[in-house]
């Protein structure tokens, strides 16, 4: 069993991420629909999609892929969510660069990354129902299970359990940050849609590097 993949392989994961997001277009829409503008799913949507079709023009590799999909996300997605996204996976780009094999403590630097990059923009943090409530779990719980010496799988999956724990956490939560924070009490109930898209595109990367590893 292998415990590392090259960077020419990766691109799998965006392609993973791409279908996931797609095949989730209605689900985040309408969660996002309950407490914000509804168009979360279809923004994601979009996003992705144009990264498709851009990643088919010509063979890349996964930090190449990782800074197409960031540029499209930033100039293409309108709202927070885009330029937040954008951020999320240029440092995931930035920190893969020019590594031709990526295990697992080159993809702990690329998790640790996206936190210290998306605090530059947004002030969020967790118990604010945002994607941090997915995120900042998502990637302790990845470095917690490789500073304990477990494998890059076992650590992957723990990192999937902890971001969707975190999505389903935000359901309970008061909602702090951006549109939906006008409703006070009454975002209660509801999953943020936020988190929701980043519980998901954890769990695409996890799946697709598992299959990587096989």
């Amino acid at each position: 069993m292998d415990d590392s993949f090259t960077n020419t392989n990766g691109v799998s994961i965006i392609f993973k991420m791409i279908k996931d997001i797609q095949d989730n277009k209605q689900y985040l829409s309408d969660i996002d629909g309950q407490i914000g503008d509804g168009d979360h799913g279809i923004n994601m949507n979009k996003g992705f999609t144009l990264c498709e079709e851009k990643l088919k023009e010509a063979p890349v590799n996964l930090s190449e892929g990782l800074k197409i999909l960031s540029n499209i996300l930033m100039m293409k997605i309108g709202g927070s969510m885009g330029p937040l996204y954008g951020l999320f996976f240029k440092a995931m780009a930035k920190e893969s660069e020019g590594k031709e094999v990526i295990n697992a403590d080159v993809f702990q630097t690329m998790l640790v990354a996206i936190p210290v990059e998306l605090s530059k923009v947004s002030k969020a943090t967790p118990g604010d129902k945002t994607l941090m409530d997915c995120l900042i779990p998502a990637v302790a719980a990845y470095q917690e299970a490789i500073a304990t010496g477990e494998s890059f799988k076992s650590a992957l999956m723990k990192m999937k359990n902890a971001a969707v724990a975190g999505r389903d956490s935000t359901k309970d939560m008061i909602s702090k940050v951006g549109r939906s924070s006008r409703l006070g009490e009454r975002s209660i109930g509801v999953i943020d849609a936020g988190s929701a898209s980043c519980c998901i595109i954890f769990c695409a990367i996890a799946d697709a590097i598992f299959e990587l590893l096989n």
